[in-house]
């Protein structure tokens, strides 16, 4: 009997999902306990831990050719949403990227991950498509970059990041040749690299120029392709001034920490600080001095995992970390056996989501990613967020219990 509901049901990724949770709540209690604004942010996670259980459900129990089907629907209502924020949500810390219903708020770019992961998934496991083809490929693309840039008019950087890698590697999965991923990917990375300065950008070019004779391609399409790396560095830089100024202040911070240690670099320092302090086995529950004095504003959001390593340190933290990547091993292992190339690409969807807020969450909080406001999954308060998590992870049972099953 047991075996027969294993063989339907994932209980590792579960259990590991539920203790995550659990560990969530402990630190969001020591963390808002004794903040004068934040004391009720315990109970609403429970609410919305518990609603987020029904959405679990939810979705386990769909049809599993629902999903495919209404992927479409899911997509356009996200871009709906997208839109509606822009025109009609409340800024909080520097973004509108909130909507209002009555005494409830909610993230539109969280539910719209949902709609892109479907949606994407749809399209490149359309029969007779080739994703190597360039018009097919910019399909693609433009399906990922159009919620891209809506997000980017709120402006969240951070979640922005996160449809795009969700795009890249959705598309690298379906079968795009190393090439092609290389021409699609290595602006990004050159923009990234323009972060650290001229030399760090020179350097990067040089081994574009490389990887282009080793891809053997003519003059033309090199030139073409080196040409449209450095044009994206020269933008990026030029947008950059653009930006807000506390945008632009997250962005030399990441460069360089220690340059406003009392403005923009402060929450990674304090966090750094927080997560040394706790040792091997952490001060004990409600018992860190950062986390109860307050030092980092609301770290029950995005800097929650340093209240974790400051009051159960550095085995705390293990703990915390070998559950994250029980749920990653188990999607990979999950992957081969999944017969629709539909649901194997809305579990690398889901993987990748996951796998990026997680790393550079924790990045974050250890000082070596920027500082983008991107939650850490199942942990970090807030509503939006894990009932969108517990909502795929129900599509990933769904597709777990189903994955011996054309659609």
């Amino acid at each position: 009997m047991f075996q027969k509901l294993q063989d339907r049901f994932d209980f590792s990724i579960f259990i590991a999902v539920m203790l995550l949770i659990g560990i969530g709540l402990i630190a969001i209690y020591s963390s808002t306990y004794n903040h004068p604004t934040a004391k009720g942010n315990f109970d609403k996670q429970v609410y919305w831990a518990l609603f987020s259980m029904i959405s679990f459900f939810f979705f386990y129990f769909l049809p599993h050719k629902s999903f495919r089907y209404l992927s479409v629907y899911f997509y356009a209502f996200s871009l709906l949403l997208l839109v509606s924020v822009i025109l009609f949500g409340k800024v909080v810390s520097g973004s509108k990227s909130w909507v209002s219903l009555g005494p409830v708020g909610f993230q539109p770019s969280e539910f719209a991950k949902i709609g892109l992961i479907f949606f994407l998934a749809y399209w490149l496991s359309y029969k007779r498509r080739n994703i190597n083809n360039l018009k097919d490929v910019g399909v693609a693309l433009l399906i990922g970059l159009v919620p891209v840039a809506l997000i980017l008019m709120q402006p969240d950087l951070g979640t922005a990041i996160v449809f795009a890698l969700i795009t890249f590697v959705m598309i690298f999965w379906a079968g795009l040749n190393l090439f092609a991923f290389f021409v699609v990917v290595s602006p990004a990375v050159v923009v990234f690299v323009s972060l650290f300065g001229v030399s760090a950008l020179i350097i990067t070019l040089i081994l574009i120029i490389l990887a282009l004779f080793f891809f053997k391609r003519d003059l033309f399409t090199s030139i073409t392709i080196f040409v449209i790396n450095l044009a994206s560095a020269l933008v990026f830089n030029y947008l950059v001034k653009y930006l807000k100024p506390h945008q632009q202040k997250r962005i030399e911070t990441f460069v360089n920490p220690s340059a406003d240690p009392l403005g923009a670099g402060y929450n990674a320092l304090q966090a750094k600080v927080a997560i040394g302090s706790g040792g091997l086995f952490g001060k004990g529950f409600m018992q860190g001095s950062q986390t109860q004095l307050r030092f980092i504003p609301e770290q029950w959001t995005d800097f929650i995992f340093c209240v974790i390593g400051e009051e159960f340190g550095f085995w705390g933290s293990i703990v915390t970390l070998s559950l994250f990547f029980i749920i990653f091993l188990r999607i990979i292992n999950i992957l081969p056996s999944v017969k629709d190339e539909y649901s194997r690409l809305v579990l690398v969807g889901i993987l990748t989501l996951l796998f990026v807020h997680f790393g550079i969450n924790i990045g974050m909080n250890l000082g070596i990613t920027p500082v983008i406001g991107l939650p850490l999954p199942f942990i970090s308060y807030g509503g939006s967020s894990l009932i969108v998590n517990m909502s795929l992870m129900g599509v990933l049972m769904n597709i777990y219990k189903n994955r011996r099953l054309y659609t």
